[in-house]
């Protein structure tokens, strides 16, 4: 059988050959039948984790079963509810193919093409909801703030976005009172290969940030902190493809270090992570219990640089659950948020619609489809995050009204279902019809704190 996933008009996940399905057994009863069709999200939800625990039992016969309704509710040009459910199923197809791969010869490599994106594209990527946004403007105003009387500045960036973040941050300084402040930006020469993808090198990016602080008359300075792992052992080398997504933080981590970053004593230092940490392995790198894992040895190192600020933006929910049938559901009753989101503004066949969908389904495969070291989406909740910081050694800082009421302003330009509240630790959290989407915190080691 061949799955095949198509981007037309009358797109649907199709699973070819579907008379291997036809004929339901009684494990898919009356409740399952009664879906056929059906949009209702409980009862997709419902589908999923069936699939899920066949999936877990190695039950391929009865995955197929499911997948074969789902495959009757799932069209990417339906409602949300359906687009969501079509990029599920193409995870869940992913993983049977791994189970039972004489009886589903699935291969998705050739299914999307993501291109990569001209800077003034992901402008407006980044624009259609405030889902990076908000980190942004959150991000923005309380460096500003933490910085305020500094007359040099360097900020080393972890984040996902290609320096997004940062022409509205130069804007602000060159508008500050008293003389704008230097400033220095370092990022790694590598991130994390996921959606979504530009088509210049950081390096270039660089040069436009550079141009444009030139422009606002802001001293300005960016760096790249070249860390591939070039000393790898012919061993290493032979490791499977799965390890090279540790080995490449591992290799960042070795080289934060004060020299390597030419940290300055004279300098305000910001840690910026937006959508960073999740990518960082929370597996305890040894068997001893003073071993940490890459994501608190991460945190452990940029507190020893002392920094006036740590920022961390991330999408609140816990999505790092062993269990597959934990991660659908609440991935499930997660993700439909951006899917609602779109379908306030943008037609169902819009290109730009299902680019953005189509980057949220990459992450739904990863967090479905794989497990162990490949399974690099380990996103947590903004409560654990917390917990996480403090200890680490950290302590929250509120944001200030200003932020609040600059977040504020930049949802009144989009759609009305988008909101915004305060929860413990002082965190600010973008919310869509209530619901919690991302988190943003601020925070500083416990000696500035004192």
């Amino acid at each position: 059988m061949k799955a095949e996933l198509r981007g037309n008009s009358n797109t649907s996940v199709s699973l070819q050959n579907s008379s291997l399905f036809s004929n339901p057994q009684s494990s898919l009863s009356g409740a399952l039948n009664g879906c056929l069709g059906s949009l209702d999200g409980a009862c997709i939800e419902k589908l999923l984790l069936h699939c899920a625990s066949a999936l877990e039992h190695n039950d391929g016969t009865l995955a197929q079963q499911v997948m074969w309704v789902l495959n009757n509710v799932a069209s990417l040009d339906g409602d949300p509810n359906q687009r969501l459910t079509s990029w599920f199923l193409r995870a869940l197809i992913s993983r049977a193919s791994k189970v039972c791969p004489t009886t589903m010869n699935f291969d998705g490599s050739g299914t999307i093409r993501r291109r990569k994106m001209p800077v003034t594209e992901l402008a407006v990527y980044v624009d259609l909801i405030p889902w990076h946004r908000f980190g942004f403007c959150a991000s923005n105003s309380a460096i500003l703030k933490a910085i305020e009387g500094y007359s040099k500045v360097h900020i080393l960036d972890f984040s996902i976005t290609h320096c997004m973040q940062w022409p509205t941050l130069i804007d602000a300084l060159a508008k500050r009172p008293e003389s704008p402040p230097s400033l220095r930006i370092t990022v790694p020469s590598c991130r994390p290969q996921v959606p979504p993808f530009l088509n210049v090198s950081c390096e270039e990016v660089g040069l436009r940030l550079s141009n444009f602080a030139k422009y606002r008359d802001l001293p300005f300075e960016f760096n790249v902190i070249d860390h591939s792992p070039s000393s790898l052992t012919s061993s290493d080398q032979i490791m499977s493809k799965e390890s090279s997504h540790d080995l490449y933080f591992e290799s960042l981590l070795n080289h934060l270090t004060p020299s390597m970053l030419d940290l300055r004593d004279d300098e305000a230092l910001v840690i910026n992570c937006q959508n960073w940490l999740r990518y960082l392995s929370d597996e305890h790198r040894g068997n001893s219990v003073q071993d940490s894992s890459l994501r608190d040895a991460f945190l452990c190192t940029v507190k020893g640089f002392n920094p006036c600020i740590v920022v961390v933006v991330d999408e609140d929910s816990d999505l790092s659950a062993p269990s597959l049938s934990s991660r659908i559901t609440t991935c499930f009753n997660y993700l439909w948020i951006p899917f609602d989101a779109l379908e306030t503004f943008l037609l169902k066949d819009s290109s730009q619609r299902f680019e953005y969908e189509s980057d949220i389904g990459h992450k739904i495969e990863n967090i479905i489809s794989f497990e162990g070291v490949q399974r690099i989406e380990r996103l947590e909740s903004g409560i654990k995050l917390s917990q996480r910081m403090r200890n680490a050694g950290f302590s929250s800082v509120p944001f200030c009204e200003d932020t609040v009421g600059e977040v504020k302003s930049l949802l009144e330009e989009h759609a009305s279902g988008w909101g915004m509240k305060i929860e413990e630790d002082h965190m600010l959290v973008l919310t869509w019809k209530g619901h919690n989407s991302v988190f943003s915190t601020a925070w500083v080691p416990n000696a500035l704190q004192d």
